[in-house]
């Protein structure tokens, strides 16, 4: 069964916290499927500048991973996408920027990362909550305190 979590953003960007959550993937040798949405821009651009940032954040090291418009985009363990529906055997898949959910019942786990400025991309997230908590998924409901850690508020 599919687990859904969520993360809630409201001290952290997106820059800040994808890193961290595609490093705890790819330390459990999972595959993922990051899936680009609208909200963030103009898709092109942001598979870009998400491709780039991956590449160079860190000076010590990078994260392994490809883009869907790249020649043997299934073979990569981190997937960038804005439109593929799923991989062969992904374990993960990262929505962001409102991305659209699909079927993800092949995945161990679905991550929605939600922009908490963003009414737009609250208003997805609840809507997904509400359809994971209707459909018995195991769900999880991370947010940062006022201090950037992560919290659940509640199960």
């Amino acid at each position: 069964m599919v687990e859904h979590w969520f993360y809630h953003l409201e001290q952290s960007s997106l820059e800040q916290i994808l890193p961290e959550l595609l490093e705890k993937t790819y330390a459990n040798k999972w595959r993922a499927l990051v899936k680009i949405g609208p909200l963030l821009g103009e898709a092109p651009l942001e598979l870009k500048r998400l491709d780039d940032y991956l590449w160079a954040y860190k000076k010590d090291g990078f994260l392994p991973h490809g883009r869907d418009d790249e020649p043997l985009a299934d073979a990569q363990p981190i997937l960038l996408s804005v439109d593929k529906q799923s991989l062969s055997g992904e374990d993960v898949i990262l929505l962001i920027g409102g991305a659209e959910m699909g079927d993800v019942s092949s995945a161990k786990r679905c991550i929605t990362i939600l922009n908490g400025a963003d009414d737009e991309d609250k208003t997805i997230a609840r809507t997904r909550w509400k359809q994971a908590k209707d459909d018995g998924l195991v769900t999880a409901y991370w947010r940062q305190n006022d201090f950037g850690k992560w919290e659940q508020p509640f199960k």
